[in-house]
């Protein structure tokens, strides 16, 4: 997903998407283990997803809004 598109989301929704991603990465891994993952890549989306998220929740947390640094002249 993009971040912008997280963003939108309130925290709970972020959780439960959260846990799917989780969730998903878990049955992906297991395909993997298995020889049945058709798609290497996915792997590595949900994870980048995972880490959106998470960041996205401790921006929250810490009471940053996601702002683009701003570069001092």
């Amino acid at each position: 997903m993009k971040s912008n598109d997280l963003r939108q989301m309130s925290d709970e929704q972020l959780d439960l998407t959260l846990k799917e991603t989780v969730k998903n990465l878990f049955h992906l891994r297991f395909q993997s283990a298995t020889d049945r993952l058709e798609t290497p890549s996915e792997i590595q989306k949900a994870k980048r997803d995972v880490a959106r998220i998470h960041t996205i929740l401790l921006e929250r947390k810490k009471g940053i809004r996601g702002q683009k640094p701003t570069v001092a002249s």
